[in-house]
C-alpha cells in the first residue's frame, strides 16, 4: 500500500492546520479520524449483515466430482 504523504501533508497540516510536530505525532487513524474518514463507515448492524449474507452465501463443494455447488448453512453438514 502506497500512502500518499504530501497529499497528507496538504490535509494535516493545511486543512487541520496543524503544526509540523503535531502532524507527525499522530498516529494514521487519528489523521484519518481528524480528516473525517472513519465517520464515512457507519459500523456493521445484524440488518446489514443479514443482507450481506443473503447477497454472498457461503458455497461448499457438493457430494461426487467436485462440480457441484450447494449453499452451506445448518442444513448442509457444513
Amino acid at each position: 500500500m502506497k500512502i500518499d504523504w504530501p497529499g497528507l501533508m496538504r490535509a494535516g497540516m493545511g486543512e487541520l492546520r496543524l503544526t509540523p510536530a503535531q502532524f507527525w505525532a499522530l498516529s494514521p487513524i487519528e489523521l484519518r479520524i481528524m480528516l473525517g474518514a472513519e465517520a464515512a463507515l457507519p459500523p456493521l448492524t445484524r440488518a446489514r449483515l443479514e443482507e450481506m449474507a443473503a447477497a454472498y452465501p457461503d458455497f461448499t463443494k457438493g457430494a461426487g466430482d467436485g462440480d457441484g455447488r450447494r449453499v452451506a448453512g445448518p442444513d448442509s453438514g457444513a
